[in-house]
């Protein structure tokens, strides 16, 4: 299970280390390896996914019907873009540069413990959806028996 916030340096190669807290986890539990993808609801961000969740995942968006454009679409931004990383021997992994170009994750960036799966977002991006107030009527009835 992750979570937490850290702020992520992107070297000159594309490549993030994964941050001390959440190497073993990654070491063993993942075996050295995550699913890089989009994130298909939010600009700035990439989710990168533990290889046993993601088959969940991936299994899933594949079984969706093809006849809807949305669908497809849903299956091009996970399914077609998913690249395997592999956490080499200094705790990085090297991100693909087409993904993050389209996230705009450049130099710095943030990356989120979710539960099952981490998401990476450009700083920028991170920045501006944390400034975001979540208001009354956008108050969902799961959210209103939460006891925050």
């Amino acid at each position: 299970m992750f979570q937490g916030e850290t702020a992520i340096t992107i070297d000159e190669k594309g490549r993030m280390s994964i941050p001390t807290a959440h190497r073993e986890s990654v070491a063993g539990a993942c075996g050295g390896r995550l699913v890089a993808t989009y994130n298909p609801f939010e600009a700035g961000c990439l989710w990168l996914f533990p290889p046993q969740e993601w088959e969940s995942v991936r299994a899933q968006v594949v079984a969706l019907p093809t006849a809807k454009a949305v669908h497809r679409n849903l299956q091009m931004k996970l399914v077609g873009a998913a690249a395997l990383l592999e956490v080499d021997g200094a705790g990085r992994v090297l991100l693909p540069a087409s993904q993050r170009a389209a996230a705009g994750i450049e130099r710095r960036a943030v990356l989120l413990g979710m539960g099952a799966r981490f998401e990476l977002w450009s700083e920028q991006a991170h920045l501006a959806k944390v400034r975001e107030t979540i208001v009354e009527d956008q108050v969902t009835p799961e959210m209103a028996g939460l006891r925050l």
